[in-house]
């Protein structure tokens, strides 16, 4: 009998989170492309030796959810055919994954000739193929238009790389220079921290190790149930829409009960839509993951992120439905349905815990693919994702302009770095006034993004939404201005562009992308005068929108 010292558990849980983190840095360093080593649109995870997960660490929080389903999918497939020096790999949505261009790889770590741990790195890749570069297309009906499907395979057999499948990756993407750079990226940083977790086990020995990590999920399961079970019971329902589905149906009513009961919390998305089409929707993987990450938000700090959070939530789904979806449909935009059910779930939570959430956060869960040829004749990709564009109005606060929300946590891809790499220019790149909800504490600022085109012939794919719905706002806040997209403003030629859209541009063509702002918190009348006049002097807002929104308010 192994007798658990708290002191030393604290430490194993910070010695293995700075384990993943250490691996995301190296990932940092190594990659090639500006998804990844600028907007850090990865993850890293510890998993015990039977592939529950331990530790994570400070990346994208709907990753993490899905690390376990895919695991689990490779563990199956191979059973005992795995060794010391194997990594598996998978992206297949249909065996655990949440869309093709994060491919989940997972190396065993052995001492003694038993297996400890397995670390784990998720990397969102620019491009694996399909139809339409970037393979985030909303408009795609089949998983087998959206490019490269990985099942459960080794990329690495007995410490040697599979060449057939690297081969096989690099002859199936568009900038193979750049998305084989980020594999190898991947690969080393995974060898890193397996490395890191051998070292470990060997000077804890792998049977106290063992002994450990159950204590380590057994003891996040208990804070959890224990900050549950302080949260006042009851049910609450909440809905929010998206604007259509990448094919012509919608709006998609996303419905949520949420039942908290004792030391549980259950969310039941059964009563959704019904799945019509187009790649928006997602997998019922990526639903749960999405749940956990917005539950975790009013959970205790100190709680680890590990298998055992996730015991007492509950997530309900129904097959064929706009956020559970079936076999082979397509997924490939399913992260700004993702977005959706974030802000659903936190809704349901504002509701159940008033005076503790923010109002909605904004933006449009913008995403941009343009691929070309450059004036040398090289061929480019620019992908960028744009999910943080502010935080609601709160209890006691503004809402953060231009701040991360719960599940996105993607980094701010540099104006500089986009124009010295790809044949484009960035015309403006700012806040939009008057867009943030009004209430006694504003929510933030909608964002805009423009581009101009410098070469012909330009295929570009954008992914968003809010161009119906607004951001809600809480307890008498409005909401968030929504958005839009236009191509060649304050021209002739101007046209209003649908949310979702691929299409071809030509050189000199203007595309602009005005992100939705956020929700606000509480009734406009009670917003501090000061605060207004500040807001006023900084240029967040107009007189006219003083008068429309802040209506006994005097106008200099």
């Amino acid at each position: 009998m192994i007798t658990i010292d708290p002191v030393r558990r604290e430490l194993l849980k910070n010695a293995l989170v700075t384990t993943a983190d250490n691996a995301l840095v190296m990932v940092t360093r190594t990659a090639r492309t500006s998804n990844v080593k600028n907007s850090m649109d990865f993850s890293a995870a510890v998993c015990d030796g039977r592939g529950r997960l331990v530790a994570q660490g400070l990346a994208v929080p709907v990753h993490l959810g899905v690390v376990m389903p895919a695991l689990d999918a490779c563990l199956e497939h191979f059973g005992d055919d795995i060794q010391d020096g194997d990594v598996l790999a998978s992206n297949d949505p249909y065996s655990g994954c949440s869309h093709l261009n994060d491919i989940f790889t997972f190396k065993p770590v052995y001492v003694d000739g038993k297996r400890v741990a397995i670390v784990s790195l998720i990397l969102h890749h620019s491009d694996l193929g399909g139809r339409v570069p970037g393979g985030n297309a909303a408009d795609s009906m089949e998983i087998f238009e959206e490019g490269l499907r990985i099942p459960p395979v080794k990329i690495v057999e007995k410490g040697q790389v599979n060449s057939t499948l690297m081969r096989i990756i690099e002859f199936n993407t568009r900038v193979p220079e750049r998305v084989m750079g980020d594999v190898h990226a991947q690969l080393a940083a995974l060898d890193q921290a397996a490395a890191e977790v051998a070292k470990l086990a060997r000077a804890w020995e792998p049977a106290v190790l063992e002994a450990y990590l159950d204590d380590l999920i057994d003891y996040a399961e208990t804070l959890t149930r224990a900050d549950l079970e302080a949260l006042p019971d009851g049910t609450v329902e909440f809905e929010e829409w998206n604007d259509d589905d990448g094919v012509g149906n919608g709006p998609i009513r996303i419905h949520l009960t949420l039942t908290k009961t004792g030391s549980t919390i259950e969310a039941d998305f059964s009563a959704t839509d019904d799945d019509k089409g187009g790649a928006v929707h997602c997998n019922r993987a990526f639903t749960v993951s999405c749940t956990y990450a917005a539950i975790r938000t009013v959970l205790g700090a100190a709680i680890p992120n590990n298998a055992g959070l996730y015991r007492p939530i509950t997530v309900k789904t129904r097959p064929g439905t706009f956020v559970d979806v079936r076999y082979p449909a397509a997924v490939g935009s399913r992260g700004q349905v993702g977005f959706r059910l974030r802000s659903i779930v936190l809704g349901a939570l504002a509701l159940l815990l008033p005076g503790r959430l923010p109002a909605c956060a904004g933006g449009s869960e913008f995403a941009i693919a343009a691929s070309g040829q450059d004036e040398a004749g090289r061929r480019f990709l620019h992908l960028e994702f744009h999910n943080n564009t502010g935080l609601g109005g709160g209890p006691d606060s503004d809402g953060q302009d231009a701040g991360p929300y719960c599940i996105g946590n993607l980094a701010n891809v540099p104006v500089e770095l986009i124009e010295a790499e790809h044949p484009i220019r960035i015309e403006e790149y700012g806040f939009l006034p008057d867009t943030g909800g009004p209430g006694r504490y504003r929510g933030a600022l909608g964002l805009v993004r423009q581009y101009r085109l410098l070469v012909d012939d330009v295929q570009v794919q954008v992914r968003s939404d809010r161009f119906k719905s607004q951001p809600w706002g809480l307890f008498g806040g409005g909401g968030g201005a929504g958005a839009a997209s236009i191509l060649n403003p304050g021209s002739a030629g101007e046209e209003m562009l649908p949310s979702k859209f691929t299409r071809r541009f030509r050189k000199g063509d203007v595309l602009r992308f005005e992100m939705a702002g956020a929700g606000g918190y509480g009734d406009p009348e009670e917003r501090d005068r000061a605060a207004i006049e500040e807001d006023r002097r900084q240029g967040k807002v107009t007189d006219a929108h003083i008068r429309a929104c802040y209506a006994d308010l005097e106008v200099r």
